[in-house]
């Protein structure tokens, strides 16, 4: 495939969320709220839901903070939890940590070595720059574009053309690799090719 650039989903592509369940059982424990692990995972699947639809609401620090804020206090909500949400964020944030997926790590370097730009487009708040950095992915990709920023999210192709933009690179010479169906969707309006992640095997098709 003769490529120019790559562009990359996060969740799921390149990044890994670690269960939660655990430390959100303690974090409730420590305030005397006890719940099991069903539960718990319950509670956080609706706060996921309602993130999701949110997420580029938090485009700056005081937006991030307010974003975060409205999560933890949903969790609590659907755990039957009497907490303060205020008092809970911080605790809430800290349960949430990420791991590059498999491979992906590798498969950025070979990208890169192989002279393609690298940029990440995700449906994310700006912390998504904390999260890549403390996995070590941040120097790995030239350009960060979350929906945040941008001020639009896939499947709209006008993410993809505003990631393109910032590397200098034209779509026909594009290729975006993602694991979800408005990663297929956006990227071929935009008129990026699609590959299917793990990251690791699309990016054998690639270079191949």
């Amino acid at each position: 495939m003769n490529v120019d650039a790559v562009t990359i989903d996060a969740y799921g592509t390149l990044v890994r969320l670690r269960d939660p369940v655990p430390a959100l059982r303690a974090a409730l424990a420590d305030r005397g709220v006890e719940r099991d692990a069903d539960a718990v995972r319950q509670a956080f699947a609706a706060e996921v839901a309602f993130y999701a639809e949110r997420s580029h609401e938090g485009r700056d620090e005081t937006t991030l903070a307010l974003l975060r804020r409205e999560c933890a206090e949903v969790f609590l909500r659907a755990a039957g939890a009497r907490i303060d949400a205020g008092s809970f964020t911080q605790a809430f944030v800290g349960t949430l940590a990420f791991d590059a997926e498999p491979g992906a790590t590798d498969a950025c370097r070979a990208l890169a070595a192989a002279g393609l730009k690298l940029a990440v487009v995700s449906n994310w708040d700006v912390g998504l720059h904390d999260h890549l950095r403390t996995v070590g992915l941040d120097e790995l990709v030239d350009v960060v574009v979350t929906s945040a920023e941008a001020g639009m999210a896939k499947p709209s192709p006008r993410i993809f053309e505003y990631a393109l933009e910032r590397l200098g690179a034209t779509a026909a010479r594009a290729v975006h690799v993602g694991d979800q169906a408005a990663d297929a969707e956006g990227a071929l309006a935009a008129g990026l090719a699609f590959e299917p992640a793990p990251l690791a095997d699309a990016t054998r098709r690639i270079l191949a």
